[in-house]
């Protein structure tokens, strides 16, 4: 017989009752607020095209990189997957068999994350009813692949079922952003409810770019130039030198703002931060364009150039973040094969402190031309928020720096401590001191488009448990702590990403207007 599938209304929470109770009643003043989601992957095509999901396995399993690098734990092939390889190909299998391996080795997702999620997705998305196994495979498979054939499971539906308020995609500096284009040209994508109050009512609904460099910076790597080339096709001039380079990233800057981005998005392996020399900068990139550039010119170029955008940012109010401490594509062989964004990311050790003195420094600390900027000219004052892999800085570095400068917000707890018990350590480790109105809420940074709102109320059940026992100990009072309950779960992200800010609308849909190439 196959076991039941059941989401306890109380899961998540303390065992203990006054910390449940009062847990219960935080996540009840969170758990209808709409979805702010500033950081993901979801690829705007889907929501740009509206096309109906094709079937269960594309959908939930290929997608999904939390998941294909379990089963591939498991010594389950990526091919055996149907995961799409570098080259565009991918192994002819059939999606039901793809969906019998997953089943199959569901009790490899015992006790994480992902398992959460799932459950979620499949009980309150799908109203499955028995846990996924080899003997339930098929009959799950046909439940979810006859609700995908329906009206009410294209993505626009499902956008609006999820209550999802703003949807941020994450984007090559170097995209021609069509499908951003197509929906700022669609009355469906647009910033405010019907009655125009922007105020998270229903109704209101956001699909926006997000500008990631990187590419552009990792001038050691092949296919750079590449890139580079892109970039200035895009910009409109050809790049000649580094002067040219830094000017076509403001422009295309300019075009993800028109397009309603609100923020920039950065990976590195560490937080190293400095300004080069002009005369060494330009050295380093005449050798990058001539195919000559090392690893260390690598590591001096990114330093660089994360003050450069920081002083970008500063320029076009645009919200930095900093993904740092993750060791990308640890499985060359793998990467080779099938391309980056796999799964294969290993944490590294990492330092704040040092490392980012020079950027928080000269952007961060609320300084005379932050006061001004956001006074006179319109743009307000620079903000980053950092997001680690390296728990151990939490309580050292990071909370006591953004408890410091007023330029900084904390991320919340990302990829691999994005968990039930990794959420509470990063609020038992930074609460005391960073605060929680200097974090930047919740985000998902997922690619699965509907694991998004099983995330949000993971996320809300565990903001909801920590929170439940500071009023257990009487260390918070209910009212304040369902009060911070609704800020961790929507106002803070929107804050943090200056979500709030006018949008004017533009005859092509939601935009932010421009004078002399300053956001509005």
């Amino acid at each position: 017989m196959a076991d039941a599938l059941r989401l306890h209304p109380d899961r998540f929470f303390p065992p203990d009752r006054a910390e449940r109770d009062a847990a219960r009643a935080v996540y009840d003043e969170t758990a209808g607020l709409p979805i702010v989601s500033p950081h993901g992957h979801v690829d705007p095509a889907l929501l740009a095209e509206d096309r109906p999901f094709p079937e269960p396995a594309e959908l939930l399993i290929t997608p999904d990189h939390y998941v294909f690098r379990m089963l591939h734990s498991q010594g389950v092939p990526l091919d055996a997957l149907g995961v799409p390889r570098a080259d565009g190909s991918r192994a002819d299998v059939a999606p039901r068999e793809v969906w019998r391996l997953f089943c199959a080795h569901w009790h490899a997702f015992a006790g994480t994350p992902t398992r959460a999620w799932m459950e979620y997705e499949l009980h309150e998305l799908f109203s499955v009813e028995v846990a996924p196994s080899a003997d339930t495979a098929d009959r799950i498979y046909d439940q979810i692949a006859e609700r995908l054939a329906s009206p009410e499971y294209r993505p626009r539906v499902l956008f609006e079922r999820f209550g999802i308020e703003t949807l941020a995609t994450t984007d090559a500096a170097s995209s021609a952003l069509e499908h951003h284009r197509a929906l700022d040209a669609d009355d469906w994508n647009r910033p405010t409810p019907p009655n125009g109050a922007a105020d998270g009512s229903a109704g209101a609904r956001r699909v926006i770019p997000t500008f990631r460099p990187d590419a552009l910076v990792q001038i050691a790597r092949a296919g750079w130039s590449d890139h580079v080339q892109r970039l200035g096709e895009l910009a409109g001039g050809a790049i000649e030198d580094y002067d040219s380079f830094a000017a076509a990233l403001r422009r295309r800057r300019a075009d993800f703002a028109a397009l309603g981005a609100v923020a920039t998005d950065h990976g590195a392996e560490t937080a190293r931060t400095g300004w080069l020399p002009e005369a060494e900068r330009d050295a380093v990139f005449a050798r990058a364009l001539g195919g000559a550039a090392t690893a260390e010119d690598e590591a001096a170029f990114t330093a660089h150039m994360l003050m450069a955008f920081a002083e970008m940012s500063a320029d076009d109010g645009l919200v930095m973040q900093l993904h740092v401490g993750a060791l990308r594509n640890h499985d060359r062989p793998l990467f080779e094969r099938f391309g980056a964004d796999k799964g294969a990311d290993i944490p590294v050790a990492t330092e704040f402190t040092r490392a980012l003195r020079p950027l928080l420094s000269e952007f961060a600390g609320g300084t005379d031309r932050d006061t001004a900027a956001a006074d006179g000219a319109g743009r307000p004052p620079f903000r980053l928020i950092a997001f680690t892999l390296d728990e151990s800085t939490y309580a050292r570095e990071l909370a006591p720096l953004a408890g410091y400068y007023p330029g900084l917000v904390l991320g919340p707890a990302w990829w691999f401590h994005d968990s039930v018990e990794g959420m509470l350590r990063y609020r038992e480790r930074t609460t005391e001191t960073a605060g929680f109105y200097n974090t930047a809420g919740f985000n998902d940074d997922t690619r699965a488009f509907c694991s998004i709102p099983a995330r949000h109320d993971l996320a809300r059940r565990v903001d909801a448990h920590y929170l439940g026992r500071l009023v257990a100990r009487h260390q918070l009072g209910l009212s304040e702590a369902r009060e911070v309950g609704r800020a961790l779960a929507y106002d803070l992200p929107r804050r943090a990403y200056r979500l709030d800010r006018p949008a004017p609308a533009t005859a092509g849909g939601a935009a932010h207007a421009r004078t002399d190439g300053v956001l509005a």
